[in-house]
């Protein structure tokens, strides 16, 4: 087996019920609600099999990481977890940006994860945003504030992303793509075709476990690394 197979291996389970969920999202079965729940918890238990032989354990980077798969898996289950609440959006919104948070740690903090300053072309982020906010403002109501405020955490996360290697980079483009088509359907639904809502998922599944699997390989990557050359011995002294 490569080593590319085998560094996708642990996310096996997550790519089947990505494939099932999103599937079933396109054909409006319903199923997808169901497969939703068990995506994060899929990609959880993919990053811990992935991560384990890690030496030294990057603990906190994996706890984070974790806690980042867990405010979305909260996010994607707010009616769920939170029926206290008539309106599911506010939780979502709250949970998804928290994951953001831990996201942005990760890339801009965590020792191998980024491998270069954010590019040039990652101002397209901020473009977006301006763009979107634009666009949305005028149908997001009371949620007006919530809603920029997670758009700049979703375009933080994106921007932050280029700072790594391709499969971060393109996870959080992707991850802003999803986001970008779910508050067109949220706010402006007379204008999205039902079609769009598998697009949602199609482009968070791949957004998620692209970040997620960059984010462990960056550390294996890291950790295979020799931490310092051998020290030259030292020159004999001459005799005086």
């Amino acid at each position: 087996m490569s080593t590319r197979m085998r560094a996708a291996l642990p996310f096996v389970p997550y790519i089947v019920i990505s494939v099932v969920h999103v599937t079933a999202r396109f054909l409006e079965h319903p199923i997808d609600a169901p497969t939703k729940l068990l995506l994060m918890p899929a990609l959880a238990l993919g990053v811990l099999w992935a991560a384990r032989g890690i030496t030294p354990w990057p603990r906190g980077v994996i706890a984070l990481l974790i806690a980042s798969i867990i405010g979305s898996w909260l996010g994607d289950g707010s009616a769920t977890f939170f029926p206290m609440f008539a309106d599911e959006l506010p939780m979502m919104l709250l949970c998804f940006g928290l994951a953001h948070v831990g996201y942005l740690l990760l890339m801009w903090r965590a020792r191998g994860v980024a491998v270069r300053r954010i590019p040039l072309w990652a101002l397209a982020y901020a473009v977006a945003y301006v763009v979107m906010i634009a666009v949305l403002v005028p149908h997001t109501g009371a949620l007006t504030v919530p809603v920029m405020i997670y758009g700049l955490l979703l375009a933080g996360t994106a921007a932050m992303a280029s700072r790594c290697g391709p499969v971060i980079a393109w996870g959080g483009a992707w991850f802003l793509v999803s986001d970008a088509i779910l508050s067109f359907r949220i706010f402006l639904p007379e204008v999205m075709p039902d079609w769009t809502s598998g697009m949602v998922m199609l482009t968070y599944t791949l957004g998620q476990g692209l970040i997620a699997a960059g984010i462990v390989t960056a550390l294996r990557r890291r950790a295979a690394r020799p931490s310092a050359a051998p020290a030259a011995p030292a020159a004999p002294s001459a005799a005086s």
